[in-house]
């Protein structure tokens, strides 16, 4: 296994300090980096070993943090503080390019080859970043299909790949659709996987708490939607070191 070294990682953003997770390969020379944000309720080891893994890639990664340091177990205080954030895209953005500054502050990555990836809150988030104009290699979500304002999609200036589950009561097929639509309206190199069977956070390990209908693991669509994150980062960011 390749050598890695991990470092927590504080920043403003949002009026909160947040706590994120830098995880970077062996070696001095700059690497591919990527933006790894989590679901709704917060960061918590599971994106944490997300950054981890791709370190062992090759890449650096920061597993960026979007509620200060909190990891909500309540679905009702996750709720609370993710829907008024999703409802105002300039928040949402300014999230994004304070973890996005975090990351090409780091003297191992290499400011010119950035993608970004995210699951449910977090993938909201970097497709923002995409509809900003921000310069990235690659845009990544799972259970993220978030439209944006009108025309801003036309400024996404890199693929961008999105899963779903196909039993996702917050991305049925209207949803679906709209994203497909904005994508295509606005001359993106998009594409769409359905996973059959699947709901909302199916990504994710089964977790010690309460949580909200529609939502389930699903393992082997888990593996799958991993390896095409993967294969989408070595098609469009490869490591050549």
């Amino acid at each position: 296994m390749t050598t890695i070294t991990t470092r927590t990682v504080e920043y403003p953003a949002d009026g909160l300090t947040m706590i994120g997770h830098l995880a970077r390969p062996a070696g001095a020379g700059r690497r591919p980096a990527v933006l790894i944000g989590p679901e709704g309720p917060g960061l918590s080891d599971f994106q944490r070993r997300r950054a981890d893994a791709l370190a062992e890639l090759g890449y650096v990664a920061l597993a960026f943090d979007i509620n200060g340091g909190r990891c909500f177990t309540d679905p009702q205080e996750m709720l609370a503080r993710v829907t008024p954030l999703l409802a105002d895209p300039d928040r949402v953005r300014g999230i994004g390019h304070a973890a996005l500054d975090v990351l090409r502050a780091e003297p191992r990555t290499d400011p010119d080859r950035i993608a970004a990836i995210g699951y449910g809150t977090g993938g909201a988030i970097v497709l923002e970043l995409g509809r900003d104009g921000v310069d990235l290699r690659a845009i990544g979500t799972v259970n993220a299909l978030t439209t944006g304002r009108p025309g801003e999609a036309a400024r996404i200036r890199c693929p961008v790949w999105a899963g779903v589950g196909s039993e996702d009561p917050t991305m049925p097929a209207e949803q679906r659709n709209a994203f497909a639509a904005e994508m295509q309206a606005a001359g993106v190199d998009w594409r769409l996987v359905v996973y059959g069977g699947a709901q909302h956070a199916f990504h994710h390990p089964p977790v010690d708490q309460t949580v909200l209908p529609g939502v389930g693991h699903h393992p082997q669509h888990a593996r799958r939607a991993w390896r095409d994150v993967v294969d989408l980062l070595a098609e469009c960011l490869p490591v050549t070191e």
